[in-house]
């Protein structure tokens, strides 16, 4: 920062704390465990905590907390990541974790929009495709990004999903997709922060 002309905004995708990305850190415990404890002021704390860690290193920027709904048990790649399968827990637990960040002065983002619950291919390698109505998105994989958003969250992370009930163009991820981006998150449910992509080097994406 101190040989920087414009403050730099820097950011981590740390779920589980700096740990995740850092060496000679310990890695705090993934979100399916707190999913299964019964006290939702842990994951507040625990979101506290991961904020404290950022602070630390400069960082002003967290991609967390995940919002996926872990409906899927042949997910290869949010399984764990994911607080759980019942909407209305990973909602509440991603709004503490959100909030135990802001209030120590971190910024969240929640990933990994429109939901990346129900797949059975891990983007980093190829696009997964979501065969939903956008009825039934709405009932379960959005759930809780709009309590997120109604909740203050100030960014919402991308995913690479193809997603034909958003939009039906082959191999096109949401992640670029106006209709999901400006359409989707945006205007239909009233987004106002910092939209992301989930990185752009994954397979789901760079193949297509």
């Amino acid at each position: 920062q101190s040989i920087a002309k414009t403050p730099i905004l820097i950011a981590i995708d740390g779920e589980t704390g700096v740990g995740m990305r850092m060496d000679s850190v310990v890695n705090l415990p993934k979100m399916m465990m707190l999913g299964a404890m019964k006290d939702s002021t842990i994951v507040y704390t625990y979101g506290k905590w991961v904020a404290e860690q950022c602070k630390q290193m400069g960082i002003q920027v967290n991609f967390a907390p995940v919002a996926d709904v872990n409906n899927n048990p042949n997910n290869p790649v949010i399984n764990d990541r994911s607080f759980g399968e019942n909407k209305f827990k990973v909602a509440n637990l991603a709004i503490q974790y959100m909030l135990g960040m802001k209030d120590a002065g971190v910024m969240g983002s929640g990933k990994h929009f429109p939901g990346h619950g129900d797949v059975n291919v891990d983007s980093h390698f190829d696009l997964p495709v979501i065969n939903k109505s956008m009825a039934a998105l709405d009932s379960l994989e959005l759930e809780p990004f709009k309590a997120l958003i109604n909740a203050g969250i100030e960014s919402i992370m991308v995913a690479h999903l193809s997603v034909p009930a958003i939009d039906d163009r082959p191999k096109y991820a949401t992640s670029i997709s106006p209709n999901a981006v400006n359409g989707l998150l945006k205007k239909e449910l009233g987004f106002k922060g910092i939209s992301v992509t989930d990185a752009m080097d994954m397979k789901a994406i760079a193949n297509y």
